[in-house]
C-alpha cells in the first residue's frame, strides 16, 4: 500500500478485527472484515458495525447560512428544524451533480454538512466560490470520525451505552452532546444500508475507543465489524445512489431517480433549477432502472447495456444479491426503454445476455 494513501483514526484497530483494507478513493479502508456475505447478512438480520471517519463533515454558520445552503441545496432546507437531517444534491448549474450529502440543523444558522469522501475539496472549493456574506464555511472532517451501527438490533446494543433514550431519535433526526461509552457524541438515526441504524459523530480522539465499546456491548448480538464491501452490496440493494457510480457531474438528479429531493417550488432559485424545471416538464433524457438478469452473468460497473443493435445506456451498479440470490444491477438508459418489464441485453465479456427491467428497489426491510 502507498504511504500516499489517507487512513481514518481507526486504521490501527481493522488488523486487530481481521480487516483487508483496499484503495478506496485515495483512503486505505477495509474491503472486509469476515466475508462480505457473512457481514452483509449480520446487518440484514442483527447488526453490524462500520468505520465511515473518511467521509467530510463541512461546518455552514453565519446569519445568512440558510440563505447560503437554499442557494446551493435542490432540497428545501427551509423546511428543516433543529435536531433534524435532510438528504439533498449540490447541482452545477447545468444539472450536474458536484454531490449527494447529508444537511444536520443544529440550531439557526448553524448547520453541518456530511459529504462524500472523495468530494471533500471539491465540495468546499465549490462552496467557497457560491459563498455570500455573513456566512462563514469551516472544514472539519479532520476532526471528526464516524461510526454507522445499522442492522434490526442497532438500536438495542447502542441503548446499553447510553442513558439517553434512542425511541425520542426518529428516523432523519439526531441528539447532540449525547453520552455513549463515557464520550460525547452526536447521535443521528440515518445510515446507508436500507436497515434502521445509528450513525455517531465524535472527535477523531474518542472514535477508537467508540469502535471497541460498541463492538464489545453487541457481542451477545451478534455485531459484527462491517467493511467497504457488505457497504456497497447493502446500499446497493436498497437502491440507495453511490456519487461515482449513479451519480456524477454528467447525471442530473431527475435521471438518477432523486426527484423527491428536488424542490423546484421554493422560492430561491437554486444551482441548476431551469434546467432540472425542464426535465421535470419533458421528461429526463434517461433514467436510472433496476435489471435483473435472465442469462446467466453478472452486470458490473460500467457495462453497456442493448436494445437490438442500439446500445441505449450502461450499468451503474450490479452483483449478485446476498439477500435476493439474484444477478442484479442499476442501469442509466435512454427514458424511451424504461418501463417495466422491458428486454434487453447487456455486455458481459463480449457476450450479450439477455436482462429485463424490474422495480425497485431490490430490498425494502419490513417495518
Amino acid at each position: 500500500m502507498s504511504e500516499q494513501l489517507k487512513r481514518t483514526p481507526l486504521f490501527d484497530d481493522y488488523a486487530t478485527y481481521g480487516g483487508k483494507t483496499i484503495d478506496f478513493g485515495g483512503w486505505e479502508l477495509p474491503v472486509q472484515f469476515s466475508s462480505i456475505k457473512e457481514e452483509h447478512e449480520a446487518v440484514r438480520t442483527k447488526a453490524g458495525l462500520f468505520d465511515v471517519s473518511h467521509m467530510g463533515e463541512i461546518t455552514v454558520t453565519g446569519s445568512k447560512a440558510e440563505n447560503f445552503l437554499q442557494k446551493l441545496m435542490t432540497n428545501d432546507v427551509s423546511k428543516l428544524v433543529s435536531g433534524q437531517a435532510q438528504y439533498t444534491a449540490m447541482c452545477y448549474e447545468d444539472g450536474g451533480i458536484v454531490d449527494d450529502l447529508l444537511v444536520y440543523k443544529k440550531e439557526n444558522n448553524n448547520y453541518l454538512l456530511v459529504v462524500n469522501a472523495s468530494n471533500i475539496e471539491k465540495d468546499f472549493e465549490w462552496m467557497k466560490q457560491n459563498t455570500i456574506d455573513d456566512v462563514e464555511l469551516n472544514n472539519k472532517s479532520d476532526e471528526y470520525g464516524l461510526l454507522a451501527l445499522q442492522g434490526p438490533l442497532a438500536q438495542n446494543i447502542l441503548q446499553k451505552l447510553t442513558s439517553k433514550n434512542l425511541d425520542e431519535i426518529r428516523f432523519f433526526r439526531f441528539a447532540d452532546n449525547i453520552e455513549v461509552a463515557e464520550k460525547t457524541v452526536l447521535i443521528s438515526r440515518t445510515g446507508y444500508t436500507g436497515e434502521d441504524g445509528f450513525e455517531i459523530y465524535a472527535a477523531n480522539t474518542d472514535v477508537s475507543d467508540l469502535w471497541s465499546s460498541i463492538l464489545k456491548a453487541g457481542k451477545e448480538d451478534g455485531l459484527l465489524p462491517c467493511g467497504l464491501g457488505a457497504r456497497d452490496t447493502l446500499r446497493f440493494e436498497a437502491c440507495l445512489p453511490l456519487y461515482g457510480q449513479e451519480l456524477s457531474k454528467d447525471i442530473s438528479p431527475l435521471e438518477a431517480g432523486l426527484g423527491f429531493v428536488v424542490k423546484l417550488k421554493k422560492e430561491q432559485e437554486f444551482n441548476g433549477k431551469s434546467v432540472l424545471a425542464n426535465q421535470k416538464e419533458n421528461g429526463s433524457p434517461r433514467k436510472s432502472v433496476g435489471i435483473e438478469m435472465i442469462d446467466k452473468g453478472i452486470p458490473r460497473t460500467g457495462y453497456p447495456v442493448f436494445v437490438g443493435e442500439k446500445q441505449i445506456g450502461f450499468v451503474t451498479t450490479g452483483t449478485q444479491s446476498p439477500t435476493l440470490k439474484k444477478n442484479i444491477g442499476l442501469a442509466l438508459i435512454d427514458a424511451t426503454f424504461a418501463e417495466l418489464g422491458q428486454e434487453l441485453e447487456v455486455e458481459i465479456r463480449n457476450k450479450r445476455l439477455k436482462a429485463v427491467t424490474v422495480a425497485t428497489p431490490f430490498y425494502k426491510r419490513q417495518k
